[in-house]
Order: structure tokens, then sequence, then C-alpha cells
């Protein structure tokens, strides 16, 4: 289970790695870079390609590439030197470029402690906490007393807050705390439990708490005892190379582990995928609706082969409740394509769970398109699951950006392939992500009603919009930090955020955090805008350092009433000048013009392209002078 093995397999990876060293720095390289990080590799082939990528690209990925950076700091009291590789890799496998810090053998504690440390000048923007069993479960032995046990886990507890808390103030960065491998013997057996000074069941302890404790602090885990649950203690830990070089984790896991650290910090960013796009036949049941008809297809409970059908199913819907978004892609005619959902007495999933339903003969790439434009997402949002080799091969050739698993020929191994290779990664779930699929449906509904209602002001009309604001509370922090971190598109700044920083905002009696709602007659569209801005110390000027929104809602005048909340607390403030940024990124150009059609003026333009533009109160702008805004705006709690 370390070999990645939805991944798919390409014999020529070795010869691809060796021509990428002698590629010049650019975009072609970098596209390269990231295809290769997405075939299958072992540790060998993914040090290759390591060492290549830092050959060709030295410090840096190409300008303009879209990707944010991340600068991971190894804090572990192993050796974790042959891990670097597996995480930069993983991390390109995401679109992340990784660079890694590791401290002195054991030295974690010293160099968080000491401002003048190699840490410090290194400025983490994540930090890991890799401290290994053994280091961990020092000072318990069996023959210890239940209080003995007690007051050395207090110690431990105490001193693993401590390190958060000393990482958090130190550098405000995300902070990830690793659960050890239960490496230890058991003593008793099967009732390990009752022996007080065991070492295995304190390290069992350890990780129960550490589940509790991180969420409290803020902290994300990565879980190395539920991996080493499913995958086996032999494919993760080698005793030799323990005993020979203090490596925790055995080199051969090192793209697996790297992996499961990609994905955190992919979720952190926000670059999780959104939507499981699903084909039909042989893969949500067995065989060809068009040719077998409904009664024919193999599906349900009883019969071996349909229940392992109807566990992907389950696992779909299952994954559609805590937010993913459910699409069919499948070569059919719709009208048979249908039935099954409507009529089948054993489908788990109905018409009504799918948000975008593609049945048709065109080309699976093309209707992919149509799919991600229906629900406003990037490609690079979605994982098609398909049976057939020849579609996958031709949706990764023609769509490099959708993410295609490997799936086994088995219907039985399908699940545990996708949950093994967590696409769907998360460190929060919020009550907007719950809502997800409803908000995508809605708006399919909401453009079906445009195209009918005979023009946009007539629609806009009859809409019936209210935009509801309130500023930054306890409450919307997960989701308010959430939408900073992974929206790409409105997004005038594209900086990010951490619970930290947006308290610490919450706090600032010159700073505001804005957070709007859209509701309309087809129902309430979540958090759909986020504000921030801070008065300039000695001035009179505020500067909007965060502006952002969801794309599914532009086009309804939500920009402009906006603006206008965004004045008015300004002015509450002492504000007479408002200053605007806008920052450039591979995929903000939308909002470009942004602060011009509002009516700021530009004063300036910086090396890096990032424009900045003012306002005076008092000035004619374009939001004053705007007519066609049919939105009702409220306080939250005014109505």
């Amino acid at each position: 289970m370390t070999g990645l093995e939805w991944l798919p397999i390409d014999p020529m990876a070795r010869a691809r790695i060796r021509a990428l060293r002698t590629r010049p720095a650019g975009d072609a390289a970098w596209h390269e870079a990231i295809a290769l990080a997405g075939i299958r590799l072992g540790f060998v082939l993914t040090t290759a390609l390591d060492d290549a990528v830092r050959t060709v690209f030295a410090s840096r990925p190409p300008e303009g590439v879209n990707t944010q950076p991340v600068r991971l700091a190894l804090l572990s009291s192993a050796t974790v030197t042959h891990l670097h590789a597996g995480l930069r890799v993983a991390g390109l496998r995401r679109g992340i470029w990784i660079d890694t810090y590791e401290c002195d053998y054991g030295q974690y504690w010293q160099e968080l402690s000491d401002p003048g440390s190699e840490l410090h000048r290194f400025k983490p923007t994540a930090i890991l906490f890799a401290l290994d069993a053994h280091h961990l479960a020092a000072g318990i032995d069996a023959g210890m007393e239940t209080r003995e046990v007690d007051a050395v886990f207090a110690s431990l507890a105490e001193r693993l807050e401590g390190c958060w808390r000393l990482a958090s103030e130190a550098f405000g960065c995300a902070i990830i705390q690793q659960t050890p491998l239960p490496l230890h013997p058991a003593l008793l057996g099967a009732n390990e439990h009752r022996l007080p000074g065991s070492r295995h069941a304190f390290i069992a302890r350890l990780n129960a708490w550490l589940r509790g404790m991180t969420t409290t602090a803020g902290v994300d885990l990565l879980a190395l005892d539920d991996a080493v649950a499913r995958d086996g203690m032999a494919v993760w830990h080698d005793a030799g190379l323990w005993y020979r070089a203090k490596q925790e984790v055995s080199p051969v896991a090192g793209p697996r582990y790297g992996d499961l650290v990609g994905r955190i910090l992919a979720a952190q960013q926000g670059r999780a995928f959104k939507c499981l796009v699903l084909d039909l036949d042989n893969t949500l049941w067995g065989g060809v609706v068009g040719d077998d008809g409904m009664d024919g297809i193999v599906l349900g409970q009883g019969i071996p082969l349909g229940e392992a059908f109807v566990a992907l199913q389950d696992y779909a819907r299952e994954q559609a409740r805590r937010g993913v978004i459910l699409a069919v892609c499948s070569k059919n005619d719709e009208v048979n394509a249908v039935q099954p959902f409507a009529e089948h007495p054993d489908m788990l999933l109905k018409r009504g769970d799918i948000v975008s339903f593609m049945a048709n003969w065109d080309d699976k790439a093309a209707n992919l398109r149509v799919i991600a434009h229906s629900l406003s997402i990037g490609l690079d949002a979605m994982v098609f699951v398909d049976d057939n080799p020849a579609e996958r091969g031709l949706v990764r050739q023609e769509l490099p950006m959708v993410a295609v698993p490997e799936i086994p020929d088995d219907p039985a191994l399908v699940v545990p392939c996708l949950a093994a290779a967590g696409y769907f990664e998360g460190i929060a779930v919020t009550p907007d992500d719950r809502q997800r699929a409803h908000h995508y449906r809605d708006n399919i509904q909401r453009e079906v009603m445009r195209a009918a209602s005979g023009g946009l002001r007539v629609y806009l009309q009859n809409l019936d919009m209210e935009l509801r604001w309130q500023r930054f509370d306890t409450t919307g922090l997960q989701r308010i930090v959430q939408l900073v971190n992974k929206t790409n598109q409105f997004n005038l700044t594209a900086r990010r955020t951490s619970s930290d920083e947006v308290v610490a905002l919450m706090d600032d009696p010159r700073a505001f955090g804005l957070q709007f709602r859209l509701l309309d007659r087809f129902g309430d569209n979540g958090i759909i805008g986020v504000v921030m801005g801070r008065m300039l110390d000695g001035t009179s000027d505020l500067v909007i350092q965060t502006w952002l929104m969801s794309c599914r809602v532009l086009g309804r005048g939500v920009e402009r009433a906006t603006f206008g909340v965004v004045a008015e607390c300004a002015k509450a403030l002492g504000a007479r000048r408002l200053i605007g940024e806008y920052c450039p990124t591979p995929k903000n150009g939308m909002v470009r013009e942004h602060y011009d059609r509002l009516g700021f003026c530009v004063i300036g333009t910086a090396s890096d392209g990032t424009v900045r533009s003012e306002l005076s109160f008092g000035e004619t702008t374009a939001e004053t002078a705007a007519p066609d805004i049919f939105i009702r705006v409220t306080e939250s709690g005014e109505r």
C-alpha cells in the first residue's frame, strides 16, 4: 500500500525523469514535473524526480505558475532526511512548490525556543511535528503504577501543547502533528490496556488524546496510526533501519508518507477536490443498462458483485453528505441512464443526489468540460471514476488537470482505492460544506430561470435577493479561513490566512472583517464573500487587504452591493480614503478591473505587478451611479 496504487504506471518514467533534467526552467518543464509526480513512483524514482526538479528549477518554480509555495519545517526526534523527496514530489502532485527544513537530530524544542536558530531563519509557513514513539514513551516501564503513568502523560501533553504554542506565536503558521506509530510490543496481549506501565497502551492513549486536543488547539493531524492499521506495520516500519539509522518511517514508505502530508497541505490551501464524477455501466452497477435492461444489471444485496457496486454508491453518497458534489458522465442514452436511479430498488443514489448529469454519446473529456462549466468549478477540482482504461487514458491525455484514479478491475476494491487516494482530504467540515450540493443544484435552477426570463433585468428582479452581512465571529471562523485559503478567481490579493490571524483582526479596533451571505428565491447560497480592511497607522486611509467572492453569484450586482457595506464600515472607523490592491495571479485575471469599475483611480503599480488604487469618500462612484441593483442589504440580526 505504499506504492500509491491509484496512480497510473508509466514504463517510460525513468527516461522522462532523465529528460526533464535537460529542459530549460519554464512552464513546459513545470507541467512535465507535475505530470511525472502524478504517476506511480517508488522511493528511488521519487528521489530521482525530486533531484531533477531541484536541478532544473534551483530554489523556486518558474514565474507566473499557479502555486502557493510552502516552507515546511520537519521538527523530529528521529531521522527524516529520507522523507524530504517524497514530501516535495507530493506537493508537485498537487501543484504546490514545497521547500523543506529539518531540525538537528532531536533538537526541535531548542530550535523552537531560540529566535536565532536556523528554524527561525527559515521562517516556515507550515510545521510538521514528527515525534517518534520511542521518544514519546521514554520514561514509561511495566513496573509503574497508574498515578506514575498519569504524571508522565500530563507532562508530555503539556510539552506538546507548549510546542504548538511556541510555533504559533513565533510563526503564525499551519501546524501538523503526527501520531506516532504503535511500535512497542504488547506485554499482556489483547488486554494490554490493563497494564498501567505498558508503552504500547501509552502510545494508544496518546494518539486518542491527540485526536481531541489538536482539534481544540487548531492543529491538523497526520494519522499515521490509521495508515498502519490499514496497511500493516511491515509496510511502514523497518526495525533494522530503526536500530541502524533511527528511521521510524521506512524509506519505501516515503512516497506514501509524502502523499499523506501533501494532501493536508493542499487541504489547508483549499486545493482538495470538490466534485466526484462517476461513470455508470460497470462502475455504479454491473453490466450495460442499454443492452441488459434495468432488470439485467448487477446491483443489490445478496449478490456479491452487486454489493460491491452498492458500496461505491454508499461511499459517493456519504461524500456528498459532507460536501462533495456528485456528477455523472456516461456514454448512454439519457432515458436508459436515468431509469435505474428512479426505479431500481437497490440503487442507493437517486437522481436528486446528482448535481450534474451528462449521459450522451459525446467523448467524456468534452462532457467533463461541460460539467465543470455548469458547476462553475475548475477542471482541477474534479475526480473522474471510470472502469474503462481507454476512457481513463483519453481523459488523462485531454484533461491532465482532472484526477483520474487507476481503479482496480475488481469492483470490491474500488472504494478502498478511492479512500486511500485521499482526493477529498479535509481539515474541517462546516455547515456550508454540508449544503454545497444544494447550493450548486440551486445555481443550475437559477440559470434555467435566467434563460427563460426574457432578459437580465427581469431575471434579477425576480430572484428576490438579499445580501446579509455581519462581522467576523468565532462561529464562522473555520469557513472564513477555508474561503480565504481556497478562493483563487475572484480574489483581489490571493493572500492566505490562518485562524490566529483572523482572530487578531477581530480584536483590532482599527480593522474590520466582514462576511456576506446571499439569499434568493431558490435558497441560501451560504457565505459567498469575505472582505478584510485595516486602517494605516497615522492616516485616515483604510487598505482593503482581502476581497474575495464566490464566482457562482457573480453577475447579479453583488460586488457593488458589497462595496456599499465596505464603504460604510470604513467610514465608521474614521476612514476618508480607501486603498484597494490587485495582486495578479494566474487565476484572478477576471478581477483586474474590479476597482476601476467601482470608481477607484490607479495610484501606482509595483514591480511585481501589484496595482494600488484609491477612492476618496464624497466622490461619485460607479457604485452610486448603478441603477440596476436589485438586492436588499441587511445586517445579520436586523431583519
